[in-house]
């Protein structure tokens, strides 16, 4: 079960304590402390801001916002993963200054300084705010609440108010009209009495938050349930169990005024897509000038080693599941279209050339799937493209299989840097389409840029391509 809305678009199931305090700071800490820092380097090492310092205040910016900091990470989690993800800002900088010469401009003295006093201030604060806020919460915004309902989902946000103290509740009970008696009420979970008694409850108790997690198919009773509540100075959310479904990208919008909730949509809508789109671009442009040498070398050995044509194009799946032709290098002297029959290379597999065997192991024949990117039918990052014939094979084993084409294929995905590069069995796929999945739940400019470093590591060592 998960109970998941996007809380970037709307309040979290905390209500708004959570959403104004919480979750501001865990967006917003991290970009801020890079920019004084930066600021504060800037002043120390290179005699005040100029406009260089603007301008890397601004891409940093960009790539440091969402911030990394999430409060209910243990102390070594959120370390761990503060280290690591400033780390890899400070990486594609130095990267995007090596090939841009961009940072030429700056003294050695400010880029480490400010690497450094950045990474040591994250830390700290990241431990304040882990040590303060409960208490801050817990004096100033914490809110009492009630449940109407004491089935699954009404169980599960009980669970979350009583784990989870950034929520800024004090969850007191349920109030529920079936016998729950052969339920163990403890004292985090009890019933506090029917649904007739809660609206009398509320007045007497001043009780703040009121979550109405009845099933939707209660309607009748919800209405009436609604107007006797209102009767109360409370805030009231409806709960709908629409939530028990595992959910991708699941947020609440409106349509002219009209609420809608969001069941299964694509992470690159609005803003976000045009932050993926310039980065892919950018991002295969320079990677494109950078080995276009290499690129030569391979079209040469793969021309000189064997008959055939230099590249061959095979028919995928695309963004919304429409046919695309994804290039690579021929690694085999057999070239299938992958439309009605596919048969996956397997180890010695006498179909792959020599110099294909090669090529594949250091994944070189990827490299013209950059081309794909420019052309706006592939991402860097996204699920891999299965040929058709997999696809038709698996969309009806694999619940779930297709939601993975609400993106563009991917080069590289989260799949392949956790270990699920080939093999086509039916578990090996299911972890792959799970990995796929949770891509698309967590996406993040700065998730991308983890998985490109990580693949880069797995093609220097990684021996099991074939």
């Amino acid at each position: 079960m998960q109970i998941a809305v996007d809380t970037r678009r709307q309040s979290d199931l905390g209500g708004q304590p959570r959403f104004g305090l919480t979750t501001a700071i865990e967006l917003f800490l991290d970009p801020l402390i890079a920019e004084l820092c930066l600021i504060a380097n800037a002043m120390v090492f290179d005699q005040g801001l100029e406009s260089r310092h603007i301008i890397l205040a601004l891409i940093t910016l960009s790539m440091a916002f969402p911030g990394s900091l999430r409060v209910t990470d243990s102390r070594g989690r959120m370390a761990r993963r503060t280290t690591l993800e400033w780390a890899t800002i400070v990486l594609m900088l130095l990267l995007l200054g090596h090939f841009t010469g961009f940072l030429s401009g700056f003294s050695l003295a400010f880029v480490v300084g400010w690497a450094l006093t950045t990474e040591a201030c994250l830390l700290v604060a990241h431990e304040l705010v882990r040590r303060a806020l409960p208490r801050l919460i817990t004096q100033v915004y914490q809110r009492t609440a009630v449940i109407v309902g004491r089935n699954e989902i009404g169980i599960a946000l009980a669970q979350k108010f009583t784990d989870d103290i950034y929520t800024g509740i004090r969850f007191l009970g349920f109030f529920d009209d079936h016998d729950s008696k052969h339920l163990h009420d403890s004292a985090d979970q009890r019933t506090i009495g029917s649904i007739v008694e809660l609206t009398d409850y509320v007045k007497r108790q001043h009780i703040d938050h009121i979550y109405v997690a009845l099933p939707m198919s209660a309607e009748p009773h919800i209405l009436s349930l609604l107007d006797d509540i209102k009767d109360t100075t409370a805030s009231i959310y409806f709960v709908p169990d629409i939530f028990l479904i595992d959910l991708i990208q699941g947020y609440i919008d409106s349509v002219g005024g009209i609420p809608v909730i969001a069941v299964c949509e694509t992470p690159f809508t609005g803003a976000r897509g045009l932050v993926k789109r310039t980065a892919d671009v950018v991002l295969a442009t320079l990677i494109l000038l950078l080995v276009s040498p290499l690129v030569l070398a391979v079209a040469l050995g793969v021309r000189l080693t064997s008959p055939g044509p230099v590249i061959f194009s095979q028919r995928r799946y695309g963004l919304d599941g429409r046919e695309i032709f994804v290039y690579k290098f021929r690694s085999m002297c057999v070239t299938e279209d992958g439309n009605h029959c596919y048969a996956q290379v397997v180890p010695g597999d006498t179909r792959v050339t020599r110099f294909g065997t090669f090529i594949r192991k250091t994944s070189l024949d990827e490299l013209p799937q950059f081309f794909n990117v420019l052309q706006g039918r592939m991402s860097i990052v996204g699920p891999r493209p299965h040929a058709i014939a997999v696809n038709e094979q698996y969309r009806k084993l694999i619940p779930g299989y297709m939601v993975r084409h609400k993106v563009k294929p991917g080069i590289t995905g989260w799949a392949q840097v956790n270990g699920f590069r080939g093999g086509d069995d039916l578990e090996h796929m299911k972890s792959r389409i799970k990995c796929d999945l949770e891509y698309l739940r967590n996406w993040s400019l700065r998730l991308d840029l983890l998985i490109i470093l990580k693949t880069i590591v797995l093609v220097v060592k990684d021996s099991r391509a074939y």
